[in-house]
């Protein structure tokens, strides 16, 4: 039995003793234990004050990045590979780690989907912005239960709706921001092999891929990775939060 799992039977046989009735719904069924009453819990531990994950410690007290407990942004144009690059790191890393992908949590919307493809409007906005949330909260949890994440979006330096202050209010300031740009030619040909909801017009992504240079002077971290297979990429990912908990780029 894994120590989550033992944790949560614990508590629910200490709550039955507690109580001295079996807890059982009709049909013998049993009934689950009731929220906390100060809603101060998620998962099996409670959230640190602030539900936000700290800045990072001063360099000479850092622990090396394969053992180090962070949340990483990976910022990208469609066609960048965030995704795959960001799942491949998590999969990889030497210390529990979580891939929180924006597009599959926007995703769990099905009926009422608003689809970007057909604009952006208020409703498009609306389920980003509570995709955002969600995925904030998720990030907390985890790094509040020893496991660190890393998440993936399109992240607009022009555009305040989709920028990254949100992320820095839902996850806090220790996040980790890194941009993942390779050339044009390569975000095309990417795209040009997705389905569904993820697949976008050429247009749209020339559109966008211009609009992420925008990142190109604004100090954070960036990897053209137009050349590089995704384990390369990776190692690359590696060294760029290396340099950014030794010395964390103004964002």
């Amino acid at each position: 039995m894994s120590h989550r799992n033992g944790c949560a039977s614990r508590g629910f046989a200490q709550g039955r003793r507690r109580s001295g009735k079996r807890m059982q719904q009709p049909g013998g069924m049993p009934t689950p234990p009731p929220a906390p009453l100060d809603g101060g819990t998620t998962g099996y531990i409670q959230l640190p004050p602030g539900h936000a994950v700290p800045a990072p410690t001063p360099a000479a007290a850092l622990p090396d990045v394969h053992h180090a407990g962070v949340a990483v942004l990976l910022i990208g144009p469609a066609g960048a590979g965030k995704t795959t690059v960001a799942r491949f790191w998590a999969e990889r890393r030497r210390v529990p780690t979580a891939h929180i992908s924006l597009d599959d949590v926007r995703e769990w919307v099905r009926s009422g989907f608003a689809d970007p493809r057909t604009g952006w409007d208020d409703s498009s906005e609306a389920q980003y912005r509570l995709a955002r949330r969600t995925c904030g909260f998720a990030a907390r949890n985890f790094l509040a239960n020893g496991i660190s994440c890393i998440l993936d979006d399109a992240v607009f330096p022009d555009r305040p709706a989709v920028g990254l202050g949100g992320w820095k209010r839902h996850v806090g300031p220790g996040l980790i921001p890194v941009v993942l740009l390779p050339g044009l030619d390569v975000v095309l040909e990417r795209n040009a092999a997705r389905t569904g909801t993820r697949r976008l017009s050429d247009e749209e992504v020339a559109t966008i891929h211009g609009r992420m240079a925008g990142w190109y002077g604004s100090g954070l971290p960036i990897i053209d990775n137009s050349r590089h297979d995704v384990a390369t990429t990776a190692r690359m990912l590696d060294d760029a939060v290396t340099r950014s908990l030794h010395s964390p780029p103004p964002w």
